[in-house]
């Protein structure tokens, strides 16, 4: 349906313009994940063009940028690298622009999407250039209003009704009149075994549930009802295709019910299991997928017949069960689209619900979609970006901002849903206004925005760090409110743990006991706000005790694994941001604690273990071990220089486990600095710049070489408790985690931070460090400081000295 139009107008443009670019943006990223496995092949093969995914690392993307033809991204990703347009010329030289799923405009990724198309056109219009933007949706009640904000006529708006499918969906709904959720629930498992049974026979099943527990439990109830029926094998085809073809699934529960021909998935699963049971699926080998609904967006595989078992889910932030998105709904039905050549009326769709909401369900499934924007309830990030990249310089330029959107094609479509008080242009105009100077000052009392003569706008360095990472700019006021000249590493944890990232974090039903069990191991008790009863129902404890099995190691299981991975991969730009933030507050040691917890977050470690742990299957035993030896081995460079039988009697390990500790070893870095200040032998005049000249060089060794590949491994991190980015077929995207180093100059006596620069090192670099000399003269004793953020044990510290002398002014 929609992606062969997508497909069209790349085609129209390259037979036009060969050189162009083209860039497709969805408002998830399971979306895009999925196109592009799928263009690659269609459309970067065939048309002999480069078709990339964007990561979200901004060096990466930029690259990636100036190389691809065609660019697949996220919102978010696109939203990060569009916003400085202005200094980015790749960005003003693309021709297409495919903007899909936009009827997501109003679910939790709709105002970034809403930025984005309203960035596009206003680009093209600043630049006076022909632009040519594609939207996609599904069938649309107000279709007319999202062409006006794209810019497309009426002429080429085209929206058909909900039933106009590729493939005929017959849509049935069941209702059921228990009103307690799990017996509901338990009621609807024996009509979804005669659903499957009448309406699929042979065909392919996808099932959705609530929850991980319900896809498991679903998945035994299907095998017990098809064992009772006296027909145990009928979900595995066994004529389709050979398990040995198909790669081993690891998770023993899911591995029982795919012999039985019934697969389930859940977030807890790993990236290779899930894999195998989609494709043994896709391969027809087994017939049944039961899948929680939360995993909507990320299967990729189609079916005949789809079941929905009832569309409420459990929301553990307001303990209570919540109707599904109508999105996630409407996205679950239409992956009943598999066209088969013995297909006799269409697919499929039973949707099983509480009676009191057939008859909403019906209406909301049989007719078009209306959406509206949420814009004006996260306007603040987006209002403070455009700032900070002086696209909005005053608030007149705010209120023009807002004509560009969405936003302000419905708020005289329906007033009330905004709170318009009248659809005059005078109305409008004065909503308009109020709605800038809320968020303004909002903006101005979180010191991320200064306004001057009351209408001129100037960002201020929070500000500045928020746009720049991407995070909350509430996020950043906690930042600059929160941290002391005197915290230290426990108090960086518990701060990172209330950034607003992390709000949306779920608690799921039960798991506060399992959360509070695990918080009684913990070596740093929780705060004393930690709930009623020990209770943990706020996010940012559920954070911090994450967090803290992650550096003690604890082994944690299931969905929590889910969330502690989407934890780290937040803090550690969240990390940046907050050294950035103290930075500025010219605290040395409280920066040098959030290095360190950087370090912490990527190897699993506390400040206080052995260095040593931080080795591949190296535990405590090994550790001692070494220590012992004579002379002891406390360090990675200590390890490199025993002797190779010396070293595999100490580590005892078998050759597999020995090369993943060679990879570590020949992966940490041994950076050699030299440095030379800038200054007369007779002293530094007070207040004068001082410059430091500091050069460093990695220690590659010779049989590493100079091909660009050996350069290519050089900073990335041995990392096997650190999660990997979502793992697509993109070669970008199973890179993982690459170093980053801060070069410091601080005064510790004195806890200043004098100087601050992060950098990326791969092979050789020159840096140039500037620092004021302190007013008051004398002799200082400053220390020059290489930390990492990923490796515990590499960091390098140099003592020098001033002389301070009085200045001109002062003599």
């Amino acid at each position: 349906g929609k992606t062969v139009c997508a497909e069209l107008a790349i085609l129209r443009l390259f037979s036009v313009q060969s050189d162009a670019k083209c860039v497709y943006v969805a408002p998830k990223q399971e979306v895009a994940d999925a196109t592009y496995d799928m263009w690659v092949d269609r459309l970067g093969d065939v048309l002999g063009k480069n078709v990339v995914m964007l990561t979200g690392e901004l060096t990466v993307d930029l690259n990636l940028l100036e190389s691809g033809h065609i660019i697949l991204s996220s919102a978010v990703h696109w939203d990060m690298l569009s916003r400085r347009w202005k200094q980015r010329k790749t960005i003003q030289s693309v021709s297409l622009y495919i903007f899909d799923e936009l009827h997501l405009v109003g679910g939790e990724e709709g105002p970034t999407v809403e930025v984005v198309v309203s960035r596009a056109r206003f680009i093209a219009s600043q630049l006076e250039r022909s632009v040519r933007i594609v939207g996609l949706a599904t069938s649309l009640a107000n279709a007319r209003d999202v062409g006006d904000w794209i810019g497309a006529t009426s002429h080429s708006i085209y929206n058909f009704t909900p039933d106009v499918r590729p493939v005929p969906l017959d849509i049935h709904i069941q209702n059921f009149d228990t009103n307690h959720f799990s017996t509901r629930i338990l009621s609807m498992a024996k009509p979804t075994y005669t659903a499957i049974a009448k309406l699929a026979a042979q065909k392919p099943v996808l099932v959705f549930v609530p929850s991980r527990k319900q896809a498991q439990l679903t998945a035994i109830d299907l095998l017990t009802f098809a064992s009772a029926s006296g027909n145990a094998g009928r979900f595995l085809h066994r004529g389709r295709a050979s398990d040995e073809l198909f790669e081993p699934i690891r998770d023993p529960a899911v591995a029982q019910s795919v012999e039985q021909g019934v697969g389930f998935l859940h977030t807890g699963l790993t990236a290779s299991d899930r894999r195998a049971v989609e494709r043994r699926f896709q391969q027809g080998r087994i017939q049944v997928l039961v899948v929680p609904h939360n995993l909507c967006w990320a299967v990729s595989a189609a079916a005949h017949l789809v079941v929905v078992m009832d569309t409420l889910y459990y929301e553990g932030r307001e303990h209570r069960y919540v109707d599904y998105a109508i999105t996630d709904l409407l996205q679950m039905i239409g992956k009943a689209s598999l066209q088969a050549a013995d297909s006799q009326g269409g697919c499929k769709c039973v949707v099983m619900c509480h009676s009191p909401k057939k008859d909403y369900l019906r209406r909301l499934l049989h007719d078009p979609f209306p959406i509206e924007s949420h814009l004006d309830h996260f306007l603040h990030d987006h209002l403070n970006a455009e700032v900070v990249t002086k696209t909005i310089e005053n608030k007149p330029d705010a209120v023009d901002y807002l004509t560009w959107t969405f936003y302000y094609r419905r708020l005289t479509q329906n007033p009330n849903y905004y709170n318009l008080q009248g659809t005059s242009h005078r109305h409008i105009s004065d909503h308009l206004s109020e709605l800038i100077e809320t968020t303004i000052a909002d903006l101005e009392e979180s010191k991320c925005l200064a306004v001057e003569d009351d209408v001129e706008l100037s960002p201020l360095n929070l500000g500045m760090i928020s746009s720049y990472y991407y995070i909350h700019y509430t996020t950043i006021e906690l930042f600059a409110a929160s941290v002391t000249a005197k915290t230290k590493v426990k108090g960086v944890i518990e701060i990172l743990s209330s950034a607003s990232e992390f709000s949306h974090l779920t608690i799921r039903q039960g798991e506060d006991q399992q959360l509070r069990k695990i918080a009684l191991h913990l070596p740093n008790p929780l705060p004393a706000s930690a709930g009623r009863n020990g209770a943990v129902e706020d996010p940012a404890l559920k954070t911090l005790i994450l967090l803290q099995t992650h550096f003690s190691r604890i082994a944690i299981a299931g969905e929590l694994v889910f969330d502690l991975h989407f934890i780290l991969l937040e803090a550690i730009k969240l990390l940046q941001a907050l050294v950035d933030v103290i930075s500025s507050q010219g605290w040395l040691k409280p920066a040098l604690a959030v290095m360190e917890v950087s370090q912490m977050a990527v190897q699993g470690l506390w400040d206080r273990d052995p260095v040593l742990l931080q080795v591949p299957h190296f535990t405590s035993d090994t550790v001692s071990r070494l220590k012992s030896h004579s002379p002891p081995v406390e360090t990675v460079f200590d390890l490199l220089e025993l002797e190779d039988a010396a070293r595999s009697d100490l580590l005892q390990l078998p050759p597999d486990k020995m090369s993943d500790v060679a990879l570590f070893c020949n992966a940490y870095p041994n950076v050699e600095l030299t440095y030379q200040m800038d200054a007369e032998e007779g002293g530094v005049p007070a207040g004068d710049t001082v410059t430091l000249k500091v050069v460093l060089s990695r220690d590659v060794g010779e049989e590493e070489g100079e091909s660009e590949e050996s350069l290519a491994e050089l900073g990335r991190v041995v990392c096997p408790r650190f999660p990997k980015p979502r793992a697509t077929s993109a070669p970008t995207s199973a890179e993982g985690k690459r170093e980053s180093w801060w070069l410091v100059v601080g005064d510790p006596h004195n806890n200043n931070l004098l100087s601050i620069k992060r950098i990326s090192l791969v092979k050789d670099a020159k840096v140039k460090l500037e620092f004021t000399a302190p007013e008051t003269p004398g002799d200082y004793n400053l220390v020059l400081y290489l930390m990492c953020d990923s490796y515990l044990g590499s960091d390098q510290e140099f003592e020098f000295s001033i002389a301070v002398i009085p200045s001109e002014e002062d003599n």
